[in-house]
């Protein structure tokens, strides 16, 4: 069954000594809910937020807690053995583990005071801070590892970022994964039969965006698409409205590692479990013995609750989307061009 959502969780803790102002502003923004105006990585760096030792102890534990709780249920479920065709997603395409999820970053531009001594200090990327005994995050270090990946993110984002959302595809890249094919991805029987779930594809305009979707595509069906997405032409065509591009947050935060606040990556999480639901409940497969009703896309009704959904989703998807950005625009030394906009079916 679907986990309970949890309760609201406490807010920022706002005891911290103020030494900076545009990139203090900034990180803050990268761990909370808000995104603020920031400096360019090219200007000269203000001095950096330190948060007293008792401080950042309470939020690494309170970040653990709040994964552990999210993963929970699944980790009783591989010890078990038991596989759940709907969440065992977020973590077998999506590699990050438990351990890793509850391991918890301030993100950039913040010290931790009295840390010099903890295991923390030996993490890769972490480096002295201006305040004795302190430790922050070496970006020219994480810029210089990882500067092909965050500028291939930072495009990907920003070209999504930048596009109207479509709301037309109604879910149908699942339906295109089992076309004409016996066997599937999951052990679950089909809601409509083979035949039911082909004549479905076969009535439908098929409209998605979304490579990493799209590559899973019988041979069948991808001539049915009316795009031919590459990775090539990923940071063109990806759009707010997708719901692989809203789970891909995730990704890209995993992928952001130390740059972004612990809050943020958990952010991520819990909507790319939320979109996982509504993508296995509106596709072929009969979910409903774990507890997922379906929704009909074959149906206008069924259409209708799965667009009013997807625009939910989108909203979420693109507020996590600034603040992924607010990260990245920070140390990515010099702005990039817009990604090339394609014909794109809505």
């Amino acid at each position: 069954m679907r986990p309970a959502r949890r309760g609201a969780r406490r807010p920022f803790t706002r005891r911290i000594t103020r030494r900076g102002n545009a990139r203090t502003a900034r990180s803050l923004s990268a761990g909370s809910a808000s995104v603020v105006t920031m400096t360019n990585a090219n200007a000269s760096a203000p001095a950096p937020l330190v948060l007293a030792r008792a401080q950042w102890l309470t939020q690494a534990r309170e970040h653990a807690a709040r994964a552990d709780a999210l993963t929970a249920e699944w980790r009783d479920r591989r010890t078990a053995g038991q596989k759940h065709p709907i969440e065992d997603f977020l973590f077998t395409y999506y590699s990050y583990k438990p351990a890793q999820l509850r391991r918890w970053h301030p993100g950039a531009g913040i010290e931790l005071a009295d840390a010099a001594a903890d295991p923390r200090a030996t993490w890769r990327f972490s480096t002295q801070g201006e305040t004795p005994g302190s430790i922050t995050l070496d970006e020219s270090g994480l810029w210089g590892a990882r500067a092909p990946e965050f500028k291939a993110i930072r495009a990907i984002l920003h070209g999504t970022a930048s596009r109207a959302a479509g709301f037309g595809c109604f879910g149908l890249h699942e339906w295109a994964m089992v076309y004409r094919q016996e066997e599937h991805r999951h052990e679950v029987p089909l809601r409509l039969g083979q035949r039911g779930t082909d004549e479905v594809v076969e009535a439908s305009d098929i409209r998605c965006t979304h490579f990493d979707a799209y590559r899973f595509f019988t041979p069948e069906a991808a001539p049915r698409n009316q795009l031919t997405p590459t990775r090539e032409t990923q940071a063109a065509l990806e759009q707010p409205g997708c719901l692989h591009a809203g789970m891909d947050l995730y990704k890209w935060a995993t992928k952001l590692g130390p740059l972004i606040g612990g809050t943020l990556l958990l952010d991520t999480f819990e909507l790319a479990r939320d979109i996982r639901w509504l993508d296995m409940r509106a596709s072929p497969y009969d979910v409903s013995a774990w507890g997922a009703e379906a929704v009909p896309i074959e149906t206008p009704e069924g259409k209708a609750e799965y667009a009013r959904a997807q625009r939910g989703f989108s909203e979420r998807g693109q507020v996590l989307r600034g603040r992924l950005l607010a990260a990245l625009d920070a140390i990515v030394p010099a702005p990039i061009p817009p990604a090339p906009r394609e014909t794109m079916p809505v």
